[in-house]
C-alpha cells in the first residue's frame, strides 16, 4: 500500500474522531474547509493535507540536548534524474534540485549545511555534471533546512551567484548566528525575475507567507524531449497559532502562485520537503521508469490547482481555529 493511502486513511480516522479536538468554535466552518481540502487532496498532497490541516500530524519536536545531526542513513537519498534536465538533489526529508541549461546549472536550495557537500556537491559529479557550471543557488527562503549550505555552495563554486528574496537577505544578513556561517550578499530576487543558464531558464514569483521573503518559481524542462512545465512552491508549512494578518497574507500569496501556475500551464508541482509532494519517492521512480511511462510529478493542471486548493482550506481553517474566541 502507498505511503500516501495510509496517510489518508489515519486522517479520516482524525477527522471522524471529531473536530471539536481541534477547536471549540466555529466548528462547522473548519469541518467544511478540512472536507473540502481533504478531497481536493486524493493521494497527491495527502502529505500537504495532513501537515497544513491536522495540528500535531508533524509529530513532536526533536528533543531538546539531542544531537543536531542525525546519522547519515537518516536524511541521505541517491540522485536522481527526475526528467531530461532536472535532477534531485534533496535528502529523504528535503528536497534541492537541479536545472541544466546550454550555459550552467540553476540549484534551488542548500539544505542543511551537513548536508549540502554529499547531496548537492557529491550528487551532482555523481550525476555527471560539474559543480564549477553552477552559475545560481536560489534559496526559497532563509530556514536552516534550505539555506544551511549556502555558504559553503558560495565558498566551493567559483562565481556562483546567491540568490533571496529581499526580506529574508536582510534577516541573513542581520543573523548572528546563521546555520552552516553566514553566506555574502549577493542578488535580491525580485517578482517576475527570470534568472536563465542559456536556454533554460526560471521566473520568481514572490510569496510572502511562511516567510516575508519566500520565493516560488515557474519553470520549464524537457522530460523525454516534451516540454514539461512546473510550478515551485517556496513556503508551504504554517503555524496553527498565528494572527489573522499571517493567514490573510500566506492565502494571498498562495491565490496569486495558484493563478500564476494556471496562466503558465504547469502541469508538475515541486517543493522543497518530501512530505508535501512524495519527492524522494517520486523522483527514484522518474529515474527509473520505462520508456513511454509518465513522469510521476506530471499530476495535470487540475492535480496543480488542487494542491492550492488543500493549501488554501487548510489556511482558511487555521485561520479560524487560532483567531476565533
Amino acid at each position: 500500500m502507498k505511503p500516501s493511502t495510509w496517510i489518508l486513511r489515519f486522517a479520516a480516522v482524525v477527522l471522524a474522531a471529531g473536530g471539536s479536538a481541534w477547536a471549540q468554535t466555529n466548528p462547522s466552518m473548519i469541518e467544511s474547509h478540512v472536507a473540502a481540502a481533504k478531497a481536493a487532496a486524493g493521494t497527491d498532497w495527502a502529505g500537504t493535507f495532513m501537515r497544513l490541516c491536522i495540528p500535531g500530524a508533524a509529530g513532536p519536536p526533536p528533543a531538546a540536548g539531542g544531537p543536531r545531526v542525525p546519522a547519515r542513513t537518516v536524511w541521505y537519498a541517491e540522485p536522481a534524474k527526475v526528467a531530461d534536465n532536472l535532477y534531485f538533489l534533496g535528502t529523504k526529508i528535503h528536497s534541492a534540485w537541479a536545472i541544466t541549461g546550454s550555459q550552467g546549472i540553476i540549484i534551488i536550495e542548500a539544505l542543511f549545511d551537513y548536508a549540502a557537500n554529499d547531496e548537492i556537491l557529491g550528487g551532482l559529479k555523481k550525476l555527471g555534471l560539474d559543480p564549477n557550471k553552477v552559475k545560481y543557488v536560489i534559496l526559497s527562503h532563509a530556514h536552516g533546512d534550505h539555506d544551511g549550505g549556502a555558504k559553503l555552495l558560495q565558498d566551493a563554486i567559483p562565481g556562483v551567484h546567491l540568490i533571496y528574496g529581499a526580506e529574508d537577505w536582510d534577516a541573513v544578513d542581520k543573523s548572528a548566528n546563521h546555520m552552516g556561517g553566514k553566506p555574502k550578499h549577493d542578488v535580491v530576487g525580485d517578482d517576475g525575475m527570470m534568472v536563465s543558464v542559456g536556454d533554460a531558464s526560471l521566473r520568481i514569483v514572490t510569496m510572502p507567507g511562511h516567510t516575508p521573503g519566500t520565493l516560488s518559481y515557474l519553470f520549464e524542462v524537457k522530460d523525454n524531449g516534451k516540454p514539461l512545465r512546473v510550478a515551485y512552491v517556496g513556503g508551504t508549512a504554517i503555524p496553527f497559532n498565528a494572527n489573522a494578518e499571517f493567514y490573510d497574507r500566506y492565502i494571498n500569496s498562495s491565490k496569486k502562485m495558484a493563478k500564476a501556475a494556471a496562466d503558465y500551464g504547469a502541469t508538475a508541482l515541486i517543493t522543497n520537503h518530501t512530505e508535501f509532494d512524495n519527492a524522494f519517492f517520486k523522483a527514484h521512480t522518474a529515474a527509473d521508469r520505462k520508456s513511454g511511462e509518465a513522469n510521476p510529478f506530471d499530476v495535470g493542471a487540475d492535480g496543480v490547482a488542487r494542491y492550492f486548493a488543500v493549501v488554501q482550506n487548510c489556511a482558511e481553517a487555521d485561520k479560524i481555529r487560532a483567531t476565533t474566541k
